[in-house]
């Protein structure tokens, strides 16, 4: 896993600008390998202290989960027990906004027999630590084949971005309320964005773009059926 995180983090500083690598995180610029970092020590978190522990001290006031329909975390996950066997997962790739204030994570996830894949999104918070605000998943028939190493992701910067102390004014990086069956957000210099909507039959579309090229592109677009009613 060390050699892991190591070609992670290779790759996001040869995929960073020429100022960025001479400058911390701190001041505004990508860092992958700490979102893979937070990304790995949330699934030991649920090893040692529970899942649903886990899941609760690490998601923001406003994170979201699909149960299959979209539920603020912190409050669907109150008073729930752990299981007595947590889930166990591995993040198998990463992406991030230029400035790092948003990464979005993917890889698998093994439950017993079970298998699937996972989606969550991270957003730095005030300190410098990243917490998950968005994460969702889905069952697979056969499961997913774990990566040499996790292959990391960077958005474009901005022209003439020197980090925070520039963040453009008219985006704001938090999640978007209101509507309980969509959510969208944005990093703080707009070059990641990203949309979830759930349909009234538990069925949902998560799409995300980075900023590559000087446009906005899709980078994932998923879509995850309805339940089978029981």
């Amino acid at each position: 896993m060390n050699r892991t995180i190591l070609g992670c983090a290779l790759l996001a500083l040869a995929t960073a600008p020429a100022h960025a690598r001479e400058r911390t995180p701190a001041q505004g610029f990508a860092n992958p390998s700490a979102v893979i970092a937070a990304e790995l020590a949330f699934a030991k978190l649920a090893q040692e202290k529970g899942q649903w522990t886990a899941f609760r001290e690490t998601a923001t006031k406003d994170a979201v989960m699909f149960v299959p329909q979209m539920v603020l975390a912190q409050e669907h996950l109150k008073d729930k027990a752990d299981p007595a066997n947590p889930v166990k997962w591995q993040p198998h790739q990463v992406w991030s906004s230029c400035d790092g204030s948003i990464g979005v994570t993917r890889g698998a996830w093994q439950a017993g027999e079970a298998t699937g894949w996972f989606t969550t999104i991270w957003q730095r918070q005030q300190k410098g630590q990243y917490k998950w605000i968005m994460d969702q998943g889905d069952a697979l028939p056969m499961p997913l084949d774990p990566p040499d190493m996790i292959v990391a992701k960077v958005a474009d910067c901005p022209a003439g971005y020197r980090g925070s102390r520039q963040k453009r004014k008219d985006v704001k990086g938090k999640v978007v309320l209101g509507d309980p069956t969509q959510r969208s957000g944005q990093s703080d210099d707009g070059t990641l964005s990203w949309e979830v909507k759930v349909e009234p039959d538990g069925s949902r579309r998560f799409a995300m773009a980075l900023k590559l090229d000087g446009q906005m592109t899709p980078v994932q677009v998923v879509e995850v059926a309805a339940p089978e009613k029981k």
